[in-house]
């Protein structure tokens, strides 16, 4: 029946006699059916979360925990302050000043500029995701895929500062706002249906959202009632997908979670509303975004212990995805032993599972943002160079001549002895063929630099800040605010830390 025939039959009043012949039919064929599977639904998380948020308190963290989030302040405030560097974080700034700019939150980097909390999250947040430096979530088994945890810090550090430095709140108060984010996006994460990554969510961006909501309604004091309005609130702003890995928008994902974090929580305190259970059944966040969630993950498990510690945070000893890491480990422990030059390498492998090579999408790299997804690059910066930080992962040094001659000698080569031991290690083995005939090979150390195996020592880790600092600060201003920074709980106003770090060289 076409349209004009069926306007003609309905303005005689037949449609409804036609459409009523056609149900015996529909119901036949739908009695014929099997019946559909019955779905266990999340149910209780939401309120747990609320519980959770509400019942934390700074004087019953303990002393580890607090000593963690210090640790992950000096990486995020560093990565966050040579982020504002780039380009893409640039492009942000000038769109918050096109929006007035004007506000009582700061935005740091070469230009700070003052915006509302929400603006001033997602710029500082954006900043802290540009170079792919910030810290990584660790999977506790196998099954929970590397990529699928979150870069924990970046979101709700930045909705913590930009809300703490308005209200104007002591280092304490700002600590514990941040810590409760942080353990309310790792166990979120935990729990999802790892269904949520494979499907191509980033869960930085999707996750971090809860984060950051976290973190805000907790500076807000909002009531409990309030508080699961925000999550509501949250989980119908949450976004973020993985094609755009390799550009600016993969840095906007932790730049909009921390937006629209504060954004969520702000609503809610105004009276907003939204769903009672935004997170459980059928159409809550961890049934639609990925397919179910392992509920006994979050429930029974905030704040016992907190992920800060247990499994804890991997802090990146490299500008780039965390997946390619080890193998870069690996090979700058191959080049070294061996005295390797460029000169001698014929052919490089990489072997590896899919759950590094398919995020380390690119075969070749154009730009820096591509590089951080590229394994071959990763392999011809070290051969090169015996490094790859952020004087490295440049558009300069991207395009040079002798990287564009060198990454097409990098071959990824999927390994199914190592995807068979599963994905909450980021296992691969780098193989060299020298011109010479000689064939060197080097297996990835399970116990990566960075992460709770082999942790940063406190001078690598204010080794890291002062080098990603220096871009902005003298040394004399890196030193305070490292100093700030370790004191943050004894600082009457967190504005002390935001000045340190924003004021004008």
């Amino acid at each position: 029946m076409t349209r004009k025939e069926f306007l003609r039959l309905a303005s005689s009043g037949a449609a409804a006699s036609v459409a009523a012949s056609s149900m015996p039919r529909i119901a036949a064929r739908a009695s014929s059916q099997a019946a559909p599977r019955k779905i266990a639904f999340a149910a209780g998380t939401t309120a747990a979360v609320v519980s959770f948020i509400t019942g934390a308190r700074f004087d019953r963290m303990p002393d580890h925990v607090v000593a963690e989030a210090k640790r992950c302040l000096i990486d995020g405030f560093g990565v966050m302050l040579a982020g504002s560097t780039a380009q893409g974080s640039g492009i942000v700034r000038d769109y918050v000043k096109s929006c007035g700019g004007r506000g009582d939150a700061t935005i740091l980097g070469p230009d700070p500029m003052a915006a509302s909390a929400a603006q001033a999250a997602l710029a500082n947040a954006a900043s802290g995701h540009a170079l792919d430096y910030d810290d990584t979530q660790l999977s506790t088994t196998p099954d929970r895929i590397f990529g699928l945890l979150t870069h924990p810090t970046v979101s709700p550090l930045a909705a913590s500062l930009a809300v703490g430095e308005r209200l104007n709140v002591s280092g304490a108060v700002f600590l514990e706002a941040f810590l409760t984010g942080f353990e309310v996006e790792c166990k979120i994460a935990e729990a999802i249906n790892p269904d949520h990554y494979v499907r191509g969510f980033h869960s930085t961006g999707t996750i971090g959202t809860f984060g950051a909501a976290a973190s805000t309604t907790k500076l807000l004091s909002l009531k409990p009632a309030q508080m699961a309005h925000a999550l509501g609130i949250a989980a119908s702003m949450s976004s973020g997908i993985r094609v755009n890995f390799g550009s600016m928008t993969k840095p906007l994902h932790a730049g909009r979670a921390a937006e629209n974090g504060v954004t969520a929580a702000e609503l809610a305190a105004r009276g907003f509303t939204a769903g009672d259970d935004g997170l459980d059944g059928e159409w809550g966040f961890f049934r639609v975004m990925g397919g179910g969630a392992d509920i006994a993950r979050l429930i029974p498990a905030l704040g016992k212990p907190f992920s800060i510690v247990d499994p804890g945070v991997s802090v990146k000893p490299y500008p780039c995805g965390s997946l390619g890491h080890p193998t870069m480990d690996a090979m700058m422990k191959l080049v070294v032993d061996n005295d390797v030059k460029p000169e001698q390498v014929d052919r490089v492998r990489v072997r590896a599972g899919s759950n590094i090579l398919d995020p380390l999408r690119y075969k070749t790299a154009k730009t820096e943002l591509e590089a951080k997804f590229c394994l071959p690059f990763m392999m011809s910066s070290i051969l090169l160079r015996r490094r790859a930080g952020i004087r490295e992962f440049t558009d300069e040094f991207v395009s040079s001549a002798p990287v564009q001659a060198m990454m097409p000698r990098v071959e990824s080569v999927f390994d199914k002895e190592i995807e068979a031991r599963g994905f909450d290690k980021m296992r691969s083995v780098v193989e060299v063929d020298l011109k010479d005939g000689r064939k060197l090979v080097q297996p990835s150390d399970e116990r990566y630099r960075g992460g709770p195996e082999r942790p940063f020592t406190r001078a690598e880790l204010h080794d890291k800040f002062a080098d990603c600092a220096g871009l902005l600060l003298s040394a004399e201003r890196i030193r305070h605010a490292l100093d700030l920074i370790e004191s943050v709980d004894q600082l009457k106003s967190v504005r002390e830390l935001v000045q340190a770090m924003a004021k004008p060289a």
